[in-house]
């Protein structure tokens, strides 16, 4: 097998590999690791949800859940790893940048101590712009779907 076939195909991808492909860090870095990477193609990212994460502080004090806009981050950055990995991106000088949400649906809270898995499929890809369709579930419950857009954007050496 070619080394291109390779790495068409992953099972897992490491938080030094996400770190390595997207910009995020904490407390925004919504993505623990990546599996069933599947190039240019899908990819199912992994988020272990703790009570320790900053926005349960307010969202909602004594009935702790995810605010919906982040599980379509969190989504949205698996997405960009599979973005980032398919075209081979040099982060350096380039981001990866959402372009659009579109038809947005909640099912399931997100609570502590869940695992959220973030299932990502392309849906189109032309050139540097990804359309996606994606599904974040709790074990067998959907928490969200969605459908986004992304897309590549050079934006010069880091400072």
């Amino acid at each position: 097998m070619s080394q291109n076939a390779d790495q068409a195909v992953q099972t897992d991808i490491d938080i030094a590999e996400i770190l390595a492909r997207i910009p995020h860090r904490y407390p925004f870095l919504l993505v623990d690791r990546a599996e069933d990477y599947n190039a240019h193609k899908s990819i199912v990212g992994i988020k272990c949800v703790t009570v320790n994460e900053p926005f349960f502080q307010g969202h909602f004090p004594g009935n702790p859940v995810m605010p919906g806009v982040l599980i379509i981050e969190a989504l949205a950055q698996t997405g960009a790893v599979l973005m980032s990995k398919s075209l081979e991106v040099d982060t350096e000088g380039k981001t990866i940048f959402f372009m659009s949400v579109d038809n947005a649906r909640f099912r399931t809270p997100v609570r502590p101590g869940d695992v959220l898995r973030m299932e990502v499929e392309v849906v189109r890809a032309r050139s540097s712009i990804f359309k996606f369709k994606g599904v974040a579930k709790v074990g067998d419950k959907v928490a969200a779907e969605v459908e986004f857009a992304a897309m590549v954007v050079e934006t010069g050496p880091k400072a």
